[in-house]
């Protein structure tokens, strides 16, 4: 276990002599509305390393000069939350990037298949996931911990290969490589305050109720980060439902919500969250927000989906890529509506080629679908 800067700076600079090194992380989120991280994991093909960011004293400077080398590829599996961190942390993302659980739907491993999942399919390893829920912020970490954390990045190097082998192999390393480049957005892990309310599920109809709910949304989201606390230990998301309606402005009103907590609202943080109900009800009724609608499909467009979402499974299977990599619900419905004119992922680059002209193909009447022992086909008309 590395526990100090020069043995880190070491390490990272071996590390960096590979084309390649895999990475996950160990952290803690229940408490805290910022991940805390309590293990790093990496590997190159001919070193294995656990860093304790814990201990005392240690900074991980090295390891963010590694993250940040462009001569070498970081290999995460399910990168999101491992980047959260590295981003927070560092101010920084990893980069080039590649995930395996990316790369697996691209090379048709299903959806959203587990790491152990791929580690079987692809290595036949059996991984022991018995420390997975294990308290990562204990000290000493035993054996098995140990074992079961480092065998997260080792067999990696066997997936993140074959991986490769196989996107070159069927020449679709760029298809991974667009959706990387979404991963190495700092807009992907950092939403403003304001833009809190996106989070929640719109259960509002009026205007008025609607501003209210985005202010309270961002007062909570800036709460949480400045007390460091998850969110729904500031306030639930029913609570802020209800006060969006209610419009509380003073104690005794507050008090009289079903989703507030006894006595809180003579605290200092109710006096900060009527704070923002009161803004919200301050905005002129001509600069209210408009409530986000789902547009509505034009006469035929929604029959017309239906067939596009039998396409995409048709094309998905054809290609063993996993339908959601290739198109959204949101896509098809707007193919459906807008045909050659669509603005979405599924009409640009490869997923055109793959999915989009069959798509339009579909809509001109140039192709046709039909059931033939047991299963649907795409045929010329």
């Amino acid at each position: 276990m590395i526990e100090t800067t020069a043995a880190l700076e070491e390490a990272c600079v071996k590390l960096a002599k590979s084309d390649f090194v895999t990475v996950d992380t160990e952290f803690i989120r229940e408490s805290t509305f910022w991940p805390e991280l309590c293990l790093i994991q990496m590997a190159s093909p001919d070193l294995e390393v656990l860093v304790d960011p814990l201990a005392k004293g240690l900074d991980l400077k090295p390891f963010f000069a590694l993250m940040a080398d462009p001569s070498v590829v970081k290999v995460f599996h399910a990168a999101r939350q491992d980047l959260e961190i590295v981003y927070h942390l560092g101010n920084m993302l990893p980069a080039p990037l590649f995930d395996t659980q990316v790369a697996a739907m691209v090379c048709g491993f299903g959806d959203s298949i587990s790491y152990d999942q791929l580690v079987s399919r692809l290595t036949g390893a059996h991984i022991d996931k018995s420390s997975r829920f294990t308290d990562w912020r204990a000290r000493p970490l035993d054996d098995k911990q140990l074992s079961y954390a480092l065998a997260d990045v080792t067999h990696l190097r066997d997936v993140y290969l074959k991986l490769k082998e196989e996107l070159e192999r069927e020449g679709r390393t760029d298809w991974v490589e667009e959706e990387m480049a979404i991963l190495e957005t700092p807009e992907t892990y950092d939403l403003p305050p304001e833009k809190a309310w996106t989070r929640l599920k719109l259960r509002i109809k009026k205007p008025l109720d609607f501003a209210v709910m985005q202010k309270v949304a961002e007062w909570r989201e800036n709460e949480a980060r400045d007390r460091d606390v998850p969110r729904r230990r500031v306030l639930k998301d029913d609570a802020i439902y209800e006060i969006a309606q209610q419009h509380p402005t003073e104690p005794e009103a507050l008090a009289k919500l079903r989703m507030i907590p006894k006595g809180w609202e003579r605290s200092q943080s109710a006096a900060g969250l009527m704070e923002a109900v009161k803004m919200a009800l301050a905005i002129p009724k001509a600069d209210l927000p408009r409530l986000p609608r789902q547009p509505q499909l034009p006469e035929g467009a929604a029959a017309a989906s239906e067939l596009l979402k039998v396409l995409l499974k048709i094309v998905a299977e054809q290609n063993q890529v996993a339908a959601r990599v290739i198109a959204s619900s949101e896509d098809l419905d707007k193919i459906a509506s807008d045909g050659e004119n669509a603005d979405v992922e599924a009409m640009r680059g490869w997923r055109r080629k793959l999915y989009g002209e069959p798509a339009l193909q579909l809509l001109n009447g140039e192709v046709a679908l039909r059931f033939v022992e047991r299963k649907v086909e795409m045929i010329s008309v």
